[in-house]
């Protein structure tokens, strides 16, 4: 008896562990390009011998002459793979983070609400590859290790099962089950930074390093990741213990604590008193009222908070005119989130 072609085969076994894992229904995010239309073929064949009902979603940006169209279609493909309910959601893209990150927050939202309307997890299609490209953004960006570590296989309500499959396999997976596979155009325009990076970049460094880069580059962080978490708990840990009832903070143990370890509890900190939107040079701000206290005054931070040390205590402010307090006030950075739906 001859066993599915290897490329569909893979596909599958990507997909199997985390359906057998939990519960629940599954919704297949398609563009219809390859490496969803791969995915929602691995999750029809797997979805029912797991127990698990799958289902597809497709997101019509309305960006593209046609783009409904090209919706419905994938729409049918998902249908004919036996995938229900199958919904096509239209969304309105707004202009904030340029074109490629406007239409990723719309996307990420609509997904969102029809997972949470489903009660379903929703599967991505993104490859070894694309948590390549993402990793090399954070480091030349200098976002962060948070970015460096690439996406997460699992953030409810998005899983990525296919974060270990390199592109081909995908585009062979489709080729071997004759699935029509749409190549949407924003995908090989030169215009967009990911793009030269898939075209021109990786291929530079798989040839000047001998290959491997994109799998070398997946490693490195899914290693640095482990390191991160462990870090962001010994965080959440120091937080719950410093913290006061009134949500403030000791100055005096907090900077005691390493810099990496107290920089996630000044942002796990802000983050829970709701300050939106931290970078960098907020928290290195309010890191200099610990580690640089002189006398300075109130540390302004996105949403019209501050934070004030007063007393030898951290305390978030709210509200209050701007340009009184010493904090920056950096334009919106060019960084690719690495959570991306």
């Amino acid at each position: 008896m001859v066993g599915p072609d290897p490329a569909v085969a893979a596909l599958r076994t990507a997909v199997r562990p985390g359906l057998t894992a939990s519960a629940g229904p599954v919704l297949a995010a398609c563009s219809g390009g390859a490496d969803s239309v791969a995915l929602a073929a691995a999750l029809a064949f797997e979805g029912p011998r797991a127990g698990r009902p799958v289902g597809g979603v497709t997101v019509d940006h309305g960006l593209q002459p046609g783009s409904a169209e090209q919706a419905e279609r994938t729409a049918g493909l998902l249908r004919s793979l036996g995938l229900s309910p199958v919904l096509v959601l239209s969304v309105d893209v707004g202009d904030a983070g340029g074109p490629e990150g406007a239409a990723r927050a719309a996307r990420g939202a609509a997904l969102a609400g029809a997972a949470a309307e489903h009660g379903a997890t929703i599967a991505l299609g993104h490859t070894r590859d694309d948590q390549a490209e993402t990793v090399l953004l954070g480091l030349a960006r200098g976002s962060g290790p948070r970015s460096v570590a690439g996406m997460v296989e699992h953030r409810p309500p998005f899983w990525r099962p296919l974060l270990g499959v390199p592109r081909e396999t995908t585009r062979a997976a489709c080729a071997a089950q004759q699935l029509p596979v749409w190549d949407d155009p924003w995908n090989s325009d030169p215009a967009y930074t990911r793009v030269r990076l898939r075209t021109e970049v990786l291929p530079l460094l798989e040839e000047v390093l001998g290959g491997g880069v994109a799998a070398a580059l997946g490693r490195t962080a899914a290693l640095l990741r482990e390191d991160l978490d462990t870090l962001d708990a010994l965080a959440d840990a120091e937080l719950a213990t410093l913290a006061g009832p009134d949500g403030d903070l000791p100055a005096a143990p907090l900077a005691e604590l390493p810099a990496a370890l107290r920089r996630r509890v000044l942002r796990g900190w802000l983050r829970g008193a709701g300050v939106p939107d931290l970078q960098g040079v907020h928290l290195s701000a309010v890191d200099a009222l610990l580690t640089r206290w002189r006398g300075q005054g109130r540390v302004d931070l996105p949403g019209g908070a501050g934070v004030r040390r007063a007393s030898g205590r951290l305390s978030v402010q709210r509200g209050g005119p701007p340009g009184r307090g010493t904090g920056p006030r950096p334009a919106a950075p060019d960084a690719v989130p690495p959570e991306e739906p």
